[in-house]
């Protein structure tokens, strides 16, 4: 197998340059398990671990692999092992900021070309929750496309499509049935050799049942849905790189209970290009859309022309970016700490 067929472009080969004469191999990362990578190469699968020095460099989670990444490695002979010494510069990453109270960047798939924001059409379609999955696709650096899932169920399928479309902001919304085939030609333009896709979205909305369709055989386990309140199980527990038979890459990955932002101020213009638009013909300049005289956004909601939830949610995702941003200031500077520590304990190794 060439290493082409998973993703490996001139972007990259550009990259590897500095390393190929040294004896070094390119591979992708296809799943990690704590610290070990199970990667992709030219050879078939190794199993890979991070040199000390790599480690002893990285001064944050970003600078380790990431599922989809390209790295730098050495293979040892006869044993499907390795390390990887490098990191290749990434064209796009999805992120989101690490569940609980520490500040710390999450990459969820790294060098994905199309992200598959999945939801489902039944009761836990929430709008508002994929607001915040498109924020953080526009900022990713990849195209974001709405794929909505179980249409076979769904009793008001334009209804939800137009409410969808409202905030989708030209996005691509193509509805799918897995169980009756329908909707699937929709998806196959993203599908091309050598491009990666990323499957995103809550749990139980069919992220791993399309995941079977598209590969042709029984690779996720899928569960049903429970019948309580059309909410999924956790089916997929891990990120992993998926070749399918057209040739594409598919990074299956875990629902999200929790997705926070990460460095998403580009996405919301993206995202809310409608109410952003209509803040260029408020009265006032810092205008905040409240009570101001000559607030445009106010007056598109009175006119019914934009509804008032997509303003809370707008004003919502600009609170959480301003205390990221806040939280982001006092990590910096802890982060320049430590790493003079450690180039201070190196000094003073190199003395001994």
């Amino acid at each position: 197998m060439t290493i082409y067929k998973f993703g490996f472009d001139d972007y990259f080969k550009e990259a590897f340059s500095a390393y190929e004469q040294n004896g070094y191999q390119i591979g992708r990362v296809a799943l990690e398990h704590k610290r070990m990578y199970r990667v992709w190469t030219e050879n078939g699968e190794s199993l890979c671990e991070v040199t000390g020095k790599f480690s002893f460099e990285a001064a944050v989670r970003e600078d380790y692999p990431a599922v989809g990444d390209w790295v730098v490695i050495k293979e040892r002979a006869g044993e499907q092992r390795g390390s990887i010494h490098a990191v290749l510069p990434r064209k796009s990453k999805f992120s989101r900021k690490s569940a609980g109270l520490s500040t710390e960047e999450q990459i969820v798939a790294a060098n994905i070309d199309t992200i598959f924001l999945v939801n489902s059409l039944n009761e836990d379609l929430n709008l508002r929750r994929l607001e915040r999955y498109l924020l953080l696709s526009w900022e990713s650096g990849a195209n974001p496309v709405i794929v909505l899932t179980k249409a076979d169920l769904c009793g008001n399928l334009q209804e939800k499509l137009a409410e969808v479309e409202s905030i989708a902001m030209g996005v691509p919304v193509v509805s799918i049935s897995v169980v009756e085939e329908k909707g699937i030609e929709g998806l196959k333009p993203f599908l091309s050799p050598g491009k990666t896709i990323a499957l995103l979205g809550s749990s139980g909305v069919g992220k791993s049942t399309l995941t079977n369709y598209l590969r042709g055989q029984e690779k996720q386990k899928v569960q049903d849905i429970r019948e309580n309140d059309d909410k999924g199980k956790h089916t997929t527990t891990h990120r992993e790189l998926v070749l399918l038979p057209e040739g594409s890459v598919l990074i299956d990955t875990p629902g999200m209970r929790e997705l926070q932002l990460w460095e998403s101020e580009g996405g919301l213009a993206e995202s809310f290009a409608d109410i952003e638009a209509a803040a260029e013909n408020c009265k006032f300049r810092d205008c905040t859309h409240e009570n101001e005289p000559g607030c445009a956004v106010i007056l598109q909601i009175e006119e019914g022309i934009l509804p008032r939830e997509r303003l809370n949610s707008y004003k919502k995702l600009l609170k959480e970016l301003a205390y990221l941003d806040r939280k982001q200031d006092k990590r910096a500077q802890s982060e320049e700490r430590r790493r003079w520590k450690k180039i201070n304990a190196g000094v003073k190794r190199k003395r001994v």
